[in-house]
């Protein structure tokens, strides 16, 4: 397990807890969950509603992606949070498949959770691979 690189990225959004940006081995990258925080203020108030949170939260992990020298289309699988699931489900969506080629989505699982860091409505992580 000597392969193991830890990422983090410049610009990419200040960690809220301690972990890296992302870990890479064997080709495969695991992206931490991002929040819809603003990389360049971490005080500032998150967006109102979960299509603006989930565009804030997607635009951060392209941050972590283009930091390693990838994109949207290295994503094989992804996981979204969701604290008001059937309430946010469709507009999440909506939001999330705009980063996407169309008929080239990553296998994802989307949850509901009972709580996020900061009054988050929606957290998304990935797996990519180089």
């Amino acid at each position: 397990m000597n392969d193991r690189v830890f990422h983090m990225v410049a610009g990419a959004p200040t960690p809220v807890a301690p972990f890296s940006h992302a870990v890479e081995t064997g080709g495969w990258i695991l992206v931490t969950g991002q929040m819809p925080t603003d990389p360049a203020n971490d005080a500032a108030p998150l967006p109102e509603g979960v299509e603006a949170q989930t565009r804030r939260v997607m635009d951060n992990l392209g941050l972590v992606l283009a930091g390693l020298g990838l994109g949207f289309a290295h994503v094989v699988q992804a996981r979204a949070y969701l604290t008001h699931f059937e309430r946010d489900y469709a507009a999440m969506n909506a939001a999330y498949r705009s980063y996407f080629e169309p008929g080239k989505l990553p296998a994802r699982t989307c949850i509901g959770v009972t709580g996020l860091a900061r009054g988050a409505l929606v957290e998304i992580d990935f797996l990519a691979r180089r």
